[in-house]
């Protein structure tokens, strides 16, 4: 080889290993991707929505919107609550647009569907909107994280307190799909455990707008307590058409196992007022809470619910957790993220358990009558206040197979 072909060929090789380090440093910089995928315009809007992308744009504003010397941004999709549909979105951010975190998840059924994608893609899943308790026992996943609440802590803290009442027979208005099913089946278990009945149970499609049928079956059983363990706008419909059908005036007491601060807004505080429910959020509670809510809403002129105030939560958690490892790799992200107590707005030393169970606080809420409601969403009294530990199914009970005996 003469001395020009040689001079070609280390040129070549050197401009070639500059390209490489240019475009590995141009990868460096790339955006590290936040997917809010949840229902933007469905039966639960209002409860995740866009004020789950919201209030996880808040905790990337508290780190300066970088991470790792890399900018962050906080895309959003629609799952429309169909299983398929969150496969294929999930699949797409993580194998082609780069997104290191799931967040909220909306209804269970695509939730789960989203956790078995990130199980098998090792990718964090911040859960926020699903409620199936199942997501931390049979169908838990080491990457997987539940915040907010679960049907077992819902049940445990309005079915169990209702019997004590006096409420021991119960019909339940259930919504069709894994949610459902999860609630009316942990909500049986504390209704019997206290001594109650259950009578009866009548399953309604997720987005039904008509409940006549249910509601003339639950006040033909005789149930003390008519438990409605369905969400969003399929809630608010049960509440708004048991009124128009007496069900209250006849004697029967509603029993809302899954309420958010949204649907208390929507119907109306005449409607809703002596609903009980349980939540690990709300807006009022601390100084620093009302703080958080200032800030939320000078972006939206509404107050945050627990869906979005747990997408906060596990945002800021995931972000101080790879900062402090120092990597994206999910693996030690997770670890961090467990070994690690949650502190933030409303959460003080709050641990995760190895069946990635956030264990908030709960409380026992009990909505307000117009009378007592001093200010602007001033709506709940608390009942109850409940630690995470007593609140949420104990580990050894979920069967979740990363805990070991």
């Amino acid at each position: 080889m003469n001395t020009l072909s040689r001079r070609s060929m280390i040129g070549a090789i050197a401009a070639g290993a500059v390209a490489g380090v240019r475009k590995a440093r141009a990868q460096d910089k790339r955006p590290i991707r936040i997917g809010v995928l949840n229902d933007p315009g469905g039966p639960y809007a209002d409860i995740g929505g866009i004020g789950s992308v919201i209030a996880s744009r808040l905790a990337a504003e508290e780190v300066g919107n970088t991470l790792l010397g890399r900018p962050i941004e906080v895309i959003e999709g629609d799952n429309q609550n169909k299983p398929d549909v969150a496969t294929a979105i999930a699949r797409d951010w993580i194998d082609t647009q780069g997104v290191e975190v799931i967040v909220d998840g909306s209804a269970s059924n695509s939730s789960l569907a989203i956790q078995q994608v990130c199980r098998e893609k090792a990718r964090i899943f911040v859960m926020s909107g699903p409620a199936s308790s199942d997501l931390t026992g049979k169908f838990c996943s080491p990457f997987g994280f539940h915040f907010t609440y679960d049907t077992y802590a819902l049940s445990n803290g309005t079915a169990r307190a209702l019997v004590k009442q006096g409420g021991d027979t119960w019909f339940f208005i259930t919504a069709d799909y894994a949610f459902g099913y999860a609630l009316e089946r942990d909500a049986t278990g504390f209704v019997q455990a206290a001594g109650g009945k259950v009578l009866g149970s009548a399953r309604a499609p997720l987005g039904s707008t008509d409940y006549s049928s249910y509601l003339v079956q639950a006040r033909a059983s005789g149930a003390k307590v008519v438990g409605l363990a369905n969400a969003g706008t399929d809630m608010q419909n049960s509440v708004k058409q048991a009124a128009e059908f007496g069900v209250v005036k006849g004697g029967q007491r509603l029993a809302a196992l899954l309420m958010f601060i949204s649907d208390v807004g929507a119907l109306g505080l005449p409607t809703a007022q002596g609903l009980v429910c349980t939540t690990s959020f709300y807006w009022d509670l601390t100084d620093a809470t009302r703080a958080w809510t200032k800030r939320f809403m000078a972006q939206r002129s509404r107050v945050p619910t627990m869906v979005q105030a747990g997408s906060y939560s596990g945002v800021r958690h995931w972000l101080a957790a790879v900062r402090a490892a120092g990597t994206l790799d999910a693996v030690a992200v997770a670890e961090r993220m467990r070994a690690t107590p949650i502190n933030d707005m409303y959460n003080r030393d709050v641990t995760i358990r190895a069946d990635g169970r956030v264990l908030h606080t709960m409380y026992l809420m009990q909505v307000k009558p117009p009378a007592e409601s001093k200010y602007p969403n001033d709506d709940y009294t608390v009942l109850a206040t409940t630690p995470g530990a007593e609140a949420f199914r104990p580990l050894k009970e979920g069967g979740c197979p990363l805990v070991h005996a």
